[in-house]
């Protein structure tokens, strides 16, 4: 398989994968939030930029970083499985992507983005989750709401301003 990147897509998956990467070592990629669950990640953020800015292979390469991260890194039983861990987060900036392509409007497009991208990977890691066994179906589905909806407001409110700056600075996917 023959992966036809510039360098300055190379170059936006370095630096958004170091932005999750440095997100997922420190505090400042979990907010608190005032729900059951009293926090909520942005650490899925820098794949639905990627995949906004870059297209879906970029996202897809920053979600594989993420979910590469998270597996090293397992504070959970369930993120210490590889597949829930790692394949989800790769189609985070893919379906980011190909949502934002849908829209002529750049505000909605980027608020949609936000919104599939951060239930792409609730949703990916939780389904897996329960499938393989290692979550109940009803506890995933309050997660889902304690979790989910709290960071898809965060994912909106930090993915339109980020993406809004870099489309004026010159970046923006080619379709």
């Amino acid at each position: 398989m023959k992966f036809n990147l510039s360098i300055r897509q190379i170059t936006v998956i370095g630096l958004l994968s170091a932005v999750s990467l440095l997100l997922g070592s420190t505090p400042l990629g979990i907010i608190p939030v005032p729900t059951p669950a009293g926090a909520a990640t942005i650490m899925h953020i820098p794949a639905i930029i990627g995949g906004v800015i870059e297209g879906p292979m970029v996202g897809g390469f920053i979600g594989l970083v993420f979910g590469i991260f998270s597996f090293l890194r397992a504070s959970s039983p369930l993120v210490a499985d590889p597949i829930v861990a790692i394949v989800p987060r790769i189609f985070i900036g893919i379906f980011a992507a190909y949502s934002y392509r849908l829209f002529e409007n750049k505000f909605v497009g980027a608020t949609v983005s936000a919104v599939v991208g951060t239930f792409t990977n609730t949703l990916g890691v939780l389904i897996l989750a329960v499938i393989r066994g290692l979550l109940p179906a009803g506890a995933a589905l309050g997660i889902v709401v304690t979790h989910g909806i709290p960071e898809a407001v965060l994912g909106i409110l930090v993915t339109i301003p980020v993406v809004k700056i870099l489309q004026r600075s010159g970046f923006q996917e080619e379709r």
